[in-house]
């Protein structure tokens, strides 16, 4: 029997490399996110390990992107948007995160566990502050991809992409907006939290 085993796992060892690949390029990565029906942080974190790193690594040749690339100008623009479009996916991913943490009002009856609920507020507020930064680099490939060189210019295979870039330039999807409002409303629930007494409860 035993020398069966060591027959089959000197079979099988030398073709465990045939059915892998290594994963190399920003696309390859970005094709890594994937949506979940329900959310937990270990979900998300692991999306925004892949983003992280289709942002750090090399664009895999024109002629593999996710959209057709005819000249050197669209390859620009594909470019500065795929940056926008992952950054948009990281503030996705970090306000789920943040949202998981967040307590959205402060009742009297959580007095007995004020302070895990305030150690919660903290770990929700770093994680809405995160999803700022890259909202704010987001704009910022938004507006490199707008730039008026590339007027007329659309890429249809990555239509949803263009969509976000235009809203984004239109100031209709404005995550900013959005965060902020979160953390005002953050910070007045932690502060009903530290207003709590042992009278309250």
């Amino acid at each position: 029997m035993k020398k069966y085993f060591l027959l089959l796992a000197a079979l099988i060892v030398p073709l465990s490399p045939l059915f892998s690949f290594q994963t190399l390029y920003a696309e390859q990565y970005y094709e890594l996110y994937h949506q979940h029906f329900y959310y937990y942080p270990e979900d998300s974190a692991e999306n925004i390990y892949y983003l992280g790193m289709a942002l750090r690594s090399d664009f895999a040749n024109p002629l593999n992107a996710l959209a057709r690339i005819e000249n050197e100008k669209q390859w620009e623009k594909y470019r500065y948007l795929f940056y926008m479009h992952v950054n948009l996916l990281i503030v996705d991913s970090y306000l789920k995160m943040g949202s998981k943490y967040d307590k959205r009002d402060a009742y009297f009856y959580n007095y007995p566990w004020k302070y895990v609920n305030l150690e919660s507020l903290d770990a929700a507020e770093s994680y809405y502050n995160l999803a700022l930064e890259f909202w704010f680099k987001a704009k910022e490939w938004s507006l490199q991809a707008s730039d008026r060189k590339f007027a007329w210019m659309y890429l249809d295979d990555i239509q949803y992409w263009e969509d976000e870039n235009y809203r984004i330039q239109e100031g209709d999807l404005n995550y900013e907006e959005v965060i902020t409002r979160e953390l005002a409303r953050l910070q007045r629930v932690r502060e009903k939290f530290q207003a709590m007494d042992r009278n309250t409860y």
